[in-house]
């Protein structure tokens, strides 16, 4: 009985919000307010779109990004970033750090990524810091990986430096 009581009282508050004319519908909408902040915090982080840098575009000098970056062209020092896509025709020559790094290109120096794939047409020349790699057949890979819970640090690339020393 108390179910029906329930259900009896609710559909007459109901009724009684929709014969008051401007009172109760607005709780109604303080909901939808609240699912549209969920969404808000993701735009702030600005990942929507990736800064290009195209074919013909060569820098000299370090790149430095909270965001995310595809680079095409050819860079001569170190880039940070949060994801870091390299194109096919890219050339990077230096240490490379993002949380994110998706190599097509060649890149010559040190890769440190909480996530780190080398496609197919990848050319790296140098170590691998990373929690976790994929490399797929048909990249070209010379230098040494190493594995770590955070690779975005910089005490973990002296570890690196021993056993190559040794071999």
């Amino acid at each position: 009985m108390f179910s029906k009581t329930r259900v009896t009282d609710t559909p007459a508050r109901n009724q009684s919000a929709t014969s008051t004319p401007e009172a109760e519908p607005r709780p109604a909408p303080q909901p939808t307010p609240e699912r549209s902040e969920a969404p808000a915090p993701a735009p702030t982080r600005q990942r929507g779109t990736p800064s290009v840098m195209s074919s013909d575009l060569t820098v000299t000098g370090n790149i430095r990004t909270e965001g995310d970056i595809v680079v095409e062209g050819t860079v001569e020092g170190d880039i940070r970033a949060h994801q870091l896509t390299v194109g096919e025709s890219a050339t990077i020559k230096g240490e490379v750090v993002a949380e994110e790094v998706i190599v097509n290109g060649r890149i010559v120096g040190r890769v440190r990524g909480l996530k780190v794939r080398l496609s197919a047409t990848a050319r790296v020349e140098g170590d691998i810091i990373h929690k976790t790699i994929a490399i797929e057949s048909g990249a070209h890979f010379e230098g040494s990986v190493q594995r770590q819970e955070d690779p975005l640090t910089q005490g973990g690339t002296k570890k690196l430096a021993p056993p190559s020393d040794n071999a």
